[in-house]
């Protein structure tokens, strides 16, 4: 994945504790493609589809304590995410800023609303039928977004309209996240700085 390292949008993490080893490469010009390796095999389905659909770069090799349980391991991913959002984005100069994307997947209907605003914020609505989805706890999908949410700095609204298979509505919220973190940090040629009254984020 070599435009991980020519792009000027993009940074790389690398965080290494008594519960995970974590080296994460982030790209927000990408191509949609990811290279994922971790002992959470439904997050890297999930971090599939976020590329995928935010026409992003990733690159995650991560192991941590799953003999516990995957607990840590999507934490800290979603806090590596995080920090080399925030640092690949810089000073922000030009972005779109807010989105708000809604993605159906079958019969769920998720929405993201996002502001790469400074100020990190999560709110968070949606209840599953299941609270597993194989060895994987639905509970962590809250973890892993509020964890990102906070390291990046941005406001971060995810709801789940509906549906009635818990996989499909999950999926449908990381589409749907991929999708509105493009759109808020695509440039806008109109945006002289950055869009804020403040002349900062």
């Amino acid at each position: 994945m070599s435009s991980l390292d020519a792009a000027a949008r993009s940074a790389g993490v690398s965080r290494k504790t008594n519960e995970t080893d974590i080296t994460l490469d982030f790209n927000v010009d990408g191509t949609g493609i990811s290279e994922l390796e971790t002992d959470v095999p439904f997050l890297n389905h999930m971090l599939d589809l976020f590329t995928k659909h935010g026409h992003f770069d990733l690159r995650v090799k991560a192991k941590g304590d799953i003999e516990i349980d995957d607990h840590h391991t999507v934490e800290d991913i979603g806090i590596c995410l995080g920090q080399t959002f925030r640092e690949a984005l810089g000073d922000k100069k030009g972005i779109k800023r807010y989105a708000s994307v809604f993605v159906p997947m079958d019969e769920a209907l998720a929405q993201v609303i996002v502001d790469i605003s400074n100020r990190p914020h999560f709110e968070y609505r949606a209840e599953y039928p299941s609270q597993q989805v194989g060895s994987f706890h639905t509970e962590l999908v809250h973890e892993f977004l509020w964890k990102l949410a906070l390291e990046a700095r941005i406001t971060l609204h995810v709801i789940v309209h509906y549906g009635h298979n818990t996989h499909h509505m999950i999926e449908a919220v990381f589409k749907a996240l991929g999708r509105a973190l493009d759109e808020a940090t695509s440039v806008d040629p109109r945006v002289t700085g950055v869009p804020s009254t403040k002349g900062v984020l």
